[in-house]
């Protein structure tokens, strides 16, 4: 018997102060001593005013991110009805991992110290915070698990450093040709950041503000599309990625192969057609009329996507009224996995809900192209 499932709680974190655009490089430092020439031109597009890093100006890592998924797992718990050894379920979720094993989940639970539990990692890049989060779900929803917590984080600074990239542009320039995909390593530097967030999943809306969740789907096109996102291979020509095991560590590093790399131009050319697609799949699967949405909170890694799908979902005939969307972008930077939940809690705390209210949360992936969409219900 399947049972409903409610979120009763939401947090995030944030490491030290927030970064303006001005001050970017003084901690991500200079690559090769120069400042960027792409940087204005990202900016201008992402609409990104602030983010936050967990980095000193000296490139020192103030926090793991395990440290950030923690502090935003204790925040929620002292918010929460449960108290922290009734906790049943720990799904958690990150594109950047301290180390390749053991798991994110294991390095978070050990942190916290406290009873033997469940747990569960999800890995990816953004929508691994809906896997994470799915999982919780169906623990509930069988009957299993009264409870799961959904962690996601994100440290991305560490591998966005000036020190990454230098021996690449200095080994390409001795030899007079382009760094390996330079535009598309330099284009994430002014993208990404850190921080945390967590939503307690309970079987009962108990006494205070709760969100019913009414379904939750996703879908890979990875059987359609080549890979846009990658971090620890190159792309061969024919699309698919050669992984870093078959490079020597010398090439490893030449080669900056550690860094995050996106094809810009196939991320313009599929991202947003195949998120409307699956959005309004979602919709009429579960008979949802596009005007029974009373909120919409995207994660959008640029503002320069925010119009596009809103523009996209009305071009396939699903469109939902501007005025009803909600994003923190600007202001906290794109967190990647952890940014859809962070969303949510901001929004939660400076909205007056009504019961009955519909909120989507939709979440794009451009690794290989996969996408998510959750719909809540206010109780």
């Amino acid at each position: 018997m399947e049972n409903d499932v409610f979120i009763t709680g939401t947090s995030c974190y944030f490491p030290n102060a927030p970064v303006f655009n001005e001050y970017m490089e003084d901690y991500l430092g200079l690559i090769t001593g120069q400042h960027s020439r792409v940087k204005p031109i990202i900016l201008k597009q992402n609409g990104i005013k602030q983010r936050y890093y967990a980095l000193t100006k000296e490139q020192k890592i103030t926090h793991t991110n395990a440290e950030m998924a923690v502090y935003s797992i204790v925040k929620l718990l002292e918010q929460s009805s449960i108290g922290d050894q009734d906790v049943e379920l720990l799904s958690c979720a990150t594109s950047s991992p301290d180390q390749m094993l053991p798991s994110h989940a294991s390095m978070v639970h050990g942190l916290l110290k406290k009873k033997p539990l469940e747990i569960f990692s999800a890995s990816g890049i953004c929508l691994s915070c809906l896997q994470a989060f799915k999982v919780a779900y169906w623990g509930i929803l069988s009957g299993e698990k009264k409870n799961a917590i959904c962690s996601t984080s994100e440290l991305t600074s560490a591998t966005l450093l000036s020190k990454n990239y230098d021996i690449e542009y200095e080994k390409c320039a001795d030899l007079g040709v382009q760094p390996y995909m330079a535009l598309e390593k330099d284009f994430l530097r002014f993208m990404l950041s850190d921080g945390a967030s967590a939503v307690l999943l309970q079987n009962s809306p108990g006494t205070g503000k709760a969100l019913r969740i009414e379904w939750v789907e996703m879908v890979s096109y990875a059987n359609e599309l080549p890979t846009c996102m990658f971090m620890g291979a190159e792309k061969r020509e024919d699309g698919e990625l050669k992984s870093w095991k078959v490079f020597s560590n010398q090439e490893r590093i030449d080669r900056s192969l550690f860094v995050v790399k996106q094809d810009v131009k196939l991320l313009g050319l599929k991202a947003v057609p195949y998120w409307a697609k699956h959005i309004k799949s979602c919709l009429e699967m579960h008979n949802v009329s596009p005007d029974s949405i009373s909120y919409v909170i995207p994660h959008v890694s640029s503002m320069f996507f925010y119009d596009k799908i809103i523009n996209e979902l009305k071009n396939v005939g699903v469109g939902i009224d501007e005025s009803k969307w909600f994003t923190n972008l600007p202001k906290v930077g794109n967190i990647a996995s952890a940014a859809i939940f962070a969303a949510l809690d901001e929004f939660w705390r400076t909205h007056e809900l009504k019961s009955g209210e519909k909120i989507l949360l939709l979440v794009p992936e451009s690794g290989r192209f996969s996408y998510g969409t959750v719909l809540l219900s206010v109780v």
